[in-house]
Parts: C-alpha cells; structure tokens; sequence
C-alpha cells in the first residue's frame, strides 16, 4: 500500500456514523465491564459452599491487568557491566570471616578386637561475626555434637567459644567467644537478591583458609525437594555456581554491597552446585536463638503440597476449574483434634495466604506456620470448591521428629 504524504489523514467516508459506532462499542464495552465485575464479586457462599463456623467470606478480586515492561531507550546499557574486580569487598569482609575447628568423639568398632570404642574426631568450618560483642553464625552440623569448639580470627589470634543457639531443621548454630573488638558482617536482604546477580562465598574449602569464590545466583527457593538433605528440615536454599566444598560450611555469601545474603551450607554431590540458607531466614529466628537457644516450632496440625502438583483428576476434585491458575498449598490430610481441625478446615481447602501474605508454595506455609509461635492465632485465607473466606486458626506445637541421614555438606 502507497503511504499517505505527510498531513492530516485523510477522512472516511461516513466519519460522522464511524463516530457514534465508536461510541456504541465504548458504552457496550463499559457495560461489559460492569458485568464482568458484578460476577467476579459474588458472594463466596453461592453454589451451596459450606463454609466452616467462623468463616468470613472473601470477595474474588479480578485479576488487573499486566502492564507492558518498558523497553530500554535505544543505544542504551540494559545490562550492568560486571565488576573489574572483588578485591575492595574482599578486604571489607574477609576479617569478620573466622575459621571454627571442633573436637568430638564417636562411637567406631576396632578393626583388631572387634570391639566398640569411642574415638576422637576433628571438624572444621567456617563462620561470620554479626556482632563486635563475639556473636558467630554457622552452620548446626559444624558444631553439632562437638566436646570444644574453637575459633581462629583472621589475625590468628583464636579463641574458645560457646555454642549458645542451635536449630538442626535449618541447620543453623550461633557462638560466641570473650573479645569487643571485632567487625560484624552486615546482614542484607535475601528476598531483594535476583537470579543471575553476583556474589561472593568466603570460607576455609579443605582447610585453605579465607579461600574466596566468586559466582552467581542460580536458583532461588531450593527445597528438600531439590537438595537430599534431612527431609524433616526446613529448606528454602540459594543455588549458585560460586565455589563451594567441605570446610566452606558457615561461611557467607556476600552480595556487591558487601552485605550477606545467605549462609554457606551445603554442595551438590556432583560438585560445582552450592547452596546457601537466605539470610532472611536466619534472622527469623535469630532472636529467639539468642534468647532461649533453640526454637519451638508451632503448627497448624495439617500435610500440605503444592498446588501445581495435583494431578487432572485431582484439581478437579478441589474444585479447580480447567486452566484456573492459583498459587497455594493445598490439604491433604487434617490431624483429628489438631488446630486445622478445630477451626473447621478439611482436606481439599487450599491456603492461599498467611496472616496476609501470599503462599505461593507449599514450603513457604510450613516456614511461616513453624515460626510464627505456638498458641498464636492466625488468619488464613482458604479457598474451598471454588470460594475463598478467611478463618482464624490457633498454632499447637508441632511434635518432635526425629532427624533423617543428610546428604552432602
């Protein structure tokens, strides 16, 4: 088609009846819009949904529309250049990073007698100082059942220490040795990290001391699904291609800004895979390590699974209709007497929020409902056949489960 010459556009013929069309279809548009709207906030009780006693029923909000990303502005830079080099960060961080040695003694069968004896063994780790006052994270397994720890700063000065808060779901310990004058580590803000960001891991691999690595983030929200460690932990990992092996456990992951995002814990058995307990996750608990020493778990008394994990015929079964995309945890069994049950929730309901915030996955429920607090009251936001409400339920505590073989460290 020949372009028109520059100008006003030519006329249609008929503008004027073009005209009112157009207004015709904006107004059959807008009515269309008022319907659509008047059905996505029908009341949550039609279709003869029970809800349970308590139960306040939640408008389906419609979905707004995604706005388009914008496109960078021609001859720009979409991507930030990589550093020319780590070296002012190392030097910032390396001498908060410690080097933690344990002694122990396990139970082993002389090869000559046959007989049960108790032997000496050694450990080795890494840790990172949060607090001039000599408060140390690090890793659970690297103290775990260790007679003496002991610590060795970056200036060889070392000192004895004292575990004073462990948590074995999430593998993470705190020590503390006597000394004022040392650097903390700033804790960052693991949820603002993005695939594909830089970052450093600092750590003492085989006993190379303040060994630096560098890498990227390659994964986020690894569970126990992802990495074969204890299944009854809790697991919201940090994948990256930054060097990680054994001696590296505790050790921190540091963003560009020199602040820790995760914490070294453990490595894929066919190597050059790592992974890091988000720092956000420590410092959930981290008071009440330092307060009581360890963590009481509270629970709702229920086995969840994702939501995209069912199969056809059981989203069907849940009243999911055909393409309905929902995020959440669904219930696939309710303890008798437990919390769930005596606010009225039944196998089928899925959770789709917690106290407000979105669950967009099975293990981000469980995280939430374990640290929340026993005998807290909640809100859950429920989705049962189709029709959301809310529900209060009180947290029980959770029983203790015994812990399972784990994989690599």
């Amino acid at each position: 088609m020949k372009p028109h010459p520059p100008g006003p556009p030519p006329r249609e013929k008929g503008g004027g009846s073009v005209s009112r069309g157009s207004r015709r279809l904006a107004l059959i548009a807008l009515l269309l819009g008022v319907t659509a709207c008047d059905r996505g906030l029908s009341g949550p009780g039609d279709g003869g949904v029970a809800l349970p006693p308590g139960a306040t029923p939640v408008p389906v909000a419609v979905a707004p529309p995604i706005a388009p990303v914008a496109a960078a502005p021609a001859g720009s830079l979409a991507v930030a250049m990589q550093p020319v080099s780590f070296a002012p960060i190392v030097r910032m961080a390396d001498p908060s990073v410690v080097t933690i040695t344990t002694v122990g003694t396990e139970e082993e069968i002389s090869p000559f007698t046959h007989r049960r004896r108790r032997a000496q063994t050694q450990g080795l780790g890494t840790g990172f100082v949060i607090d001039k006052a000599g408060i140390i994270l690090t890793n659970n397994h690297v103290v775990k059942e260790a007679q003496t720890v002991e610590v060795k700063l970056s200036d060889e000065r070392t000192f004895p220490a004292k575990v004073v808060g462990t948590d074995p779901p999430t593998d993470i310990a705190v020590v503390r040795i006597e000394t004022k004058d040392l650097r903390p580590l700033v804790l960052g803000d693991s949820d603002a990290i993005d695939v594909g960001d830089w970052v450093l891991a600092i750590g003492n691999p085989f006993g190379l001391s303040h060994t630096v690595s560098a890498g990227i983030i390659s994964a986020k929200g690894r569970t126990k699904d992802d990495v074969p460690l204890d299944p009854t932990g809790y697991y919201d990992f940090l994948q990256t291609d930054a060097s990680i092996n054994p001696g590296n456990s505790g050790g921190p992951l540091l963003d560009l800004r020199g602040e820790v995002v995760g914490m070294n814990s453990a490595m894929h058995a066919g190597g050059g895979i790592g992974f890091a307990i988000p720092i956000n996750m420590i410092k959930a608990i981290l008071p009440v390590l330092l307060r009581d020493g360890h963590l009481t778990r509270s629970a709702l008394g229920i086995r969840i699974k994702d939501v995209r994990e069912l199969s056809r015929e059981e989203r069907q079964a849940v009243g999911l209709a055909e393409g309905e995309a929902v995020n959440g945890a669904v219930i696939d069994y309710v303890g008798a007497g437990g919390p769930a049950d005596k606010a009225g929730l039944a196998a089928g309901d899925i959770v789709v929020a917690f106290e407000g915030m979105p669950i967009d996955r099975s293990s981000k429920l469980q995280w939430l409902a374990s640290t929340t607090g026993v005998g807290r009251t909640v809100t859950l936001r429920v989705q049962r056949e189709g029709k959301q409400f809310e529900q209060k339920v009180t947290l029980g505590q959770l029983p203790e489960q015994p812990a399972a073989a784990a994989g690599p460290r």
